[in-house]
């Protein structure tokens, strides 16, 4: 499949030379690794992984914004309310 479109997620560096090792010594490369996740997603139509409670118990949810970048978020909310309102546009 042609690739038409570049991804560009700001990120930990420590965190992204830890992954692409890792995704090395797996035989691939991080960039596949995301395709990959991609394309499952659309497959199975959510996120393919599974999110587990804390082992002392406490609520999953919330976990991630630990590697969130709020600053980000922000930019990526008013994104997503003006791709909303778009779709909640007729065109008949």
């Amino acid at each position: 499949m042609e690739q038409e479109a570049v991804l560009q997620v700001p990120m930990n560096a420590e965190v992204k030379e830890k992954v692409e090792a890792l995704y090395a010594a797996m035989g691939t490369t991080f960039a596949e690794a995301v395709r990959i996740f991609a394309t499952q997603s659309l497959l199975i139509e959510g996120m393919p992984l599974t999110l587990r409670a804390h082992p002392r118990g406490s609520p999953a949810f919330g976990m991630l914004s630990e590697y969130a970048n709020p600053e980000l978020r922000k930019k990526e909310e008013a994104i997503l309310a003006l791709l909303s309102e778009e779709k909640d546009v007729d065109t008949d």
